[in-house]
């Protein structure tokens, strides 16, 4: 009996169908094994192969650890290519945790420009927080930047107070500031006021999981946690106004 003989392009859709069954199959298996093992672990965003043979990416929003095939081990810390020199974990993280800068809420914010404003960076801080506090004296240093504050009171209700207290001003971009570094306490809200975009901003961080302050986000989506120096500022701002 003669051998059956499939078109070239039909045995590739074959065999592509075969592998992605067996990925598909291998998946299933992390997902299962993982959740059934280990359930205090959160809901499993996504389950991908990695670079390196065997070993399998699982991703928890924007964190990340990695498994076996079948999820009977686990392994927690950092991917580096040694030929490339490159930490893959790192810049994975960095994408899963960038944001699109042009969908920051900027009405929401407040705004100053520094020189001639023609770089951007946004900033996610809590009035009570004492990291962004240093993080703001050091941001007068940065030239040539509009920075972008969003109010974001996540360290408990006086929190909420205060950044109420600021947006409300006559100026808010001024009390922000000679509350964070001067220590000038923001006058108290006298009559109605809109602060909707307090709560807008609390809501866009946490679907970004912003989860500390300072958060900062550059004009390529890159996000920088905590408080950076100015040098740290202005290399991270000539590599993303390239971008």
């Amino acid at each position: 009996m003669p051998m059956l003989r499939l078109p070239l392009r039909l045995a590739t859709a074959v065999l592509l169908a075969g592998l992605a069954f067996a990925v598909s199959a291998q998946e299933a298996a992390i997902r299962k094994n993982l959740a059934e093992r280990l359930p205090q672990l959160p809901k499993i965003d996504e389950v991908s192969k990695t670079p390196v043979p065997g070993l399998w990416e699982v991703r928890f929003g924007t964190d990340v650890i990695y498994t076996d095939e079948r999820g009977d081990f686990i392994v927690q810390g950092a991917i580096f290519d040694t030929r490339s020199r490159t930490n893959i974990t790192e810049e994975r993280l960095n994408k899963l945790s960038a944001i699109d800068f042009a969908s920051l809420p900027l009405k929401d914010a407040m705004v100053v420009k520094q020189g001639n404003g023609k770089r951007r960076i946004a900033v996610f801080a809590d009035p009570n927080c004492g990291f962004c506090k240093r993080f703001e004296r050091d941001l007068l240093n940065v030239k040539d930047v509009t920075i972008y504050t969003f109010l974001y009171p996540i360290l408990g209700p006086d929190s909420n107070e205060k950044s109420r207290a600021i947006w409300c001003s006559k100026d808010p971009m001024k009390t922000w500031r000679d509350w964070m570094i001067e220590g000038v306490v923001p006058p108290k809200v006298i009559g109605g006021c809109d602060d909707a975009a307090i709560a807008r901003n609390v809501e866009f961080g946490q679907k970004h999981r912003v989860q500390g302050t300072p958060a900062i986000i550059y004009e390529d989506g890159k996000r920088v946690p905590g408080a950076v120096s100015a040098a740290e500022i202005e290399k991270q701002l000539a590599i993303s106004s390239k971008s």
